[in-house]
């Protein structure tokens, strides 16, 4: 790769403002405690809002023990829904989170929550009901998962121990509706690891919205080899059967190329106790990534996606004869992104729904049909949608998130449905994050920059501003007493004249005559973004104040750029990834004020990948690097995530070898730090372990620190305090 001439130095595109720290002139320096261990910084904002029904009203939770009913308008409260004092013997000490029945006349409670992977959990659910105001456990049989009410509140469905159970919540009545569950084997109602993590399914199964069918989703993992981890007795928490002889962790964990879960619908008929299979055709090597009922009586929408990710069928199933015909396709000549797949939003004239699609290049808001042929895109122009709020049918107005000015920052808009008057919500000009109540009347948008710690609001459904819930003019006026920069974001062109976003946090006494060592800070996973103009303060203000510059960048395969850029990465996922870093590197040590013999890279999970990728595939330009949970070898990885952006191994050789950076340790150069915690069941330590070795074998030195039981994100008790001391110590050190 060359390095950056004269001529192509003045390519270079400062964006925004110059690259000029924005100091405060406090005088207190942040210590290591502040920013890991304490939260000193660390901004308020307005947890556990919950609309409720009318639109007019929220209620949440501040203490874990009672439920305060709130106006939007003038923020007064209007009731207090639930307080645990108000029981003599209290069966719970406090509750994890709630919901409310669809008529609101029963709260379901969670309490003693026992976390499985990154979203399932077990827990013991209670039921209060306010006709009665009794507080009853839902079921005394074992702990429940994904327990909902049925749309009368009559019954609650849930699933234990991989069956599906339905309680009537008027006789008590606990009963049994599939029966072939077992562990590591059938699971009904819930999805199996994979599904969990990288389609983000939490419940697989749906009430209809009469309450007389449940459609569940059944998955079969005999076929998934298994992935086993050593357990320990350890700490947080501490595994006392596990104190003399380690243990073994065991889990059906299909990697790249490897067989799924045979994946199979069912529709269990509550009068009859009958349950009906649904047609999704005769291939077993698929995806049914979401089940969802229509508002046609007895229709089903079944997710039907094919094992490349490319083509996705929404399927119309009659509850009854199981019959499914497809009523929509979307393909993609790389892949269909699962991110917005919960967006899907049948509406009430029973024909049209509302779908998020790139089939133009961009995420956008598409008006669709049912029975025909007829796809509207919504929202016209070169930017992406990134959430999709709603719709008030009422108005024919949608609402939503997206980058429509630049993608470092967000806003929120309503559109009508026939693409006309988009309106531009939030004034703020930074990043701005939107929860609008149940009739769409109001929204509660949280906004921050890179000098505005998160500033919450009330705002009518046109955007005008109500009333502040937090601005947290605390966090800023303690701020004062620090000397602190605040990150500027820049642009530079690559030697393809390929035009990246950064930010740069430098030192607070900066030098513009003196040369400081730089941290590149990086995640870099498909469509992720880290170089977003929102408030974050920690570490890195921490590493600035000890006279390093940190710099963040996005290259291509990010996100809010659109379909090519993001997907330019298919088929070689890290390798254009590191180039952009090592060209980043290039152009930084071009700097006047940066030591180009001093420039380090750090990062976890994927960020943990690239760190690797540039010390064997850097060009020698990294001098020290930390990789936290990475990935070494793509064949090691799950294949959902994988394949989707690789296909398999077996099509792809090419691409898996040339991008493993256990491939490539005879070109490695730098000092590295290598992390991992033991129980890690998504990036798992065989990674570490394996790269490790391979550079032993090679001869090159290294240091590892890994974290008993500990999972992908490596916390729990004291752990996060020490994992940050020993990755500041070794960059100081190293770098």
């Amino acid at each position: 790769m060359r390095k950056l001439t004269l001529g192509r130095m003045l390519l270079i595109v400062i964006l925004f403002c110059p690259l000029v720290p924005v100091a405060q002139n406090g005088t207190q320096k942040i210590s290591l405690d502040d920013v890991i261990k304490n939260y000193t910084f660390f901004p308020q904002t307005v947890y556990g809002i919950k609309s409720m029904s009318d639109g007019l009203h929220y209620t949440r939770s501040r203490d874990g023990r009672t439920i305060i009913k709130y106006d939007y308008a003038t923020g007064k409260t209007a009731d207090t829904l639930l307080n645990l004092s108000w029981f003599g013997e209290q069966p719970m000490s406090s509750f994890d989170d709630y919901t409310f029945s669809r008529d609101e006349s029963k709260i379901l409670l969670i309490t003693a929550r026992e976390q499985l992977y990154r979203h399932s959990f077990k827990a013991d659910y209670y039921i209060y009901t306010f006709k009665t105001k009794e507080l009853r456990p839902l079921s005394v049989k074992g702990k429940q998962q994904l327990a909902t009410f049925s749309p009368d509140a009559s019954m609650v469905a849930f699933m234990r121990d991989n069956d599906l159970f339905i309680v009537n919540l008027e006789t008590g009545e606990e009963k049994q509706i599939t029966h072939d569950g077992r562990q590591d084997e059938i699971v009904n109602g819930a999805p199996d690891w994979v599904y969990e993590e990288e389609f983000s399914l939490v419940r697989a199964y749906d009430w209809s919205s009469d309450g007389k069918r449940l459609a569940y989703i059944r998955f079969d993992e005999r076929n998934i080899p298994v992935y086993s981890m050593i357990m320990y007795e350890g700490m947080y928490p501490e595994l006392k059967e596990y104190a003399l002889y380690p243990g073994v962790r065991s889990f059906r964990y299909p990697k790249a190329g490897e067989p799924n879960s045979i994946v199979t619908v069912h529709v269990y008929d509550l009068s009859t106790g009958i349950t009906y299979n649904m047609d999704t055709g005769d291939e077993t090597d698929q995806y049914i990534p979401r089940i969802k009922w229509t508002n046609r009586p007895g229709t089903l929408c079944i997710y039907r996606m094919n094992r490349l990710q490319n083509k996705l069928e929404l399927l119309a199933a009659d509850a009854v004869s199981g019959r499914s015909t497809v009523f929509f396709t979307e393909e993609n000549k790389y892949y269909i992104p699962e991110i917005h797949f919960d967006d899907l939003t049948f509406l009430r004239d029973d024909d049209h729904f509302i779908w998020v699609s790139e089939r133009d290049g961009w995420y956008g808001l598409y008006l669709c049909s049912m029975t025909g042929p007829d796809v509207f895109r919504v929202t016209a122009g070169d930017y992406d949608v990134k959430q999709f709020y709603g719709i008030n049918e009422d108005k024919g107005l949608l609402f939503f998130q997206a980058s429509a000015v630049t993608p470092v920052k967000s806003e929120v808009y309503s559109i009508m449905t026939d693409g006309s008057h988009m309106t531009r919500l939030t004034p703020g000009d930074g990043s701005n994050t939107a929860s609008f109540s149940k009739r769409f009347q109001y929204f509660i948008n949280d906004f921050s920059d890179y000098t505005t710690p998160d500033v919450v609001t009330v705002c009518t459904s046109k955007g005008k501003e109500v009333r502040t819930l937090e601005d947290n003019q605390a966090l800023l006026d303690k701020l004062k007493d620090y000397a602190y920069t605040t990150p500027q974001l820049f642009t530079f062109k690559t030697a393809d004249s390929i035009e990246l976003n950064g930010s740069m946090l430098k030192p607070p006494d900066f030098d513009p005559s003196h040369r400081y060592p730089v941290l590149i800070s990086v995640y870099g996973g498909p469509d992720s973004q880290t170089v977003i103009d929102g408030w974050n303060f920690g570490w890195d203000n921490y590493l600035a104040q000890e006279g390093y510059i940190v710099v963040s960048v996005d290259g291509r395969g990010t996100g809010g750029r659109g379909e090519a850029f993001r997907k330019l990465t298919y088929l070689h996922m890290g390798k254009y990834e590191t180039i952009d870093l090592t060209e980043a590197a290039r152009y930084l040590g071009s700097l006047p004020y940066v030591d180009a013999g001093r420039i380090g890279v750090w990062g976890w999970s994927f960020g943990g990948y690239m760190t690797l990728m540039c010390l064997t595939k850097g060009d020698g330009l990294f001098k020290a690097g930390v990789a936290v949970a990475p990935i070494s070898n793509w064949r090691y990885y799950d294949n959902i995530y994988t394949e989707r952006n690789m296909r398999t191994p077996q099509e792809n050789p090419q691409g898996y070898d040339e991008n493993a950076p256990i491939n490539f340790v005879d070109t490695f150069k730098g000092k590295l730090l290598i992390i991992h915690g033991t129980a890690d069941d998504n990036v798992h330590t065989q990674n570490t372990f394996e790269f490790t070795e391979h550079l032993v074998q090679a001869d090159k030195d290294f240091e590892m620190l890994l974290y008993t039981n500990r999972i992908h994100g490596i916390y729990g008790g004291n752990t996060r305090t020490h994992l940050f001391r020993n990755i500041t110590e070794f960059i100081l050190n190293n770098l």
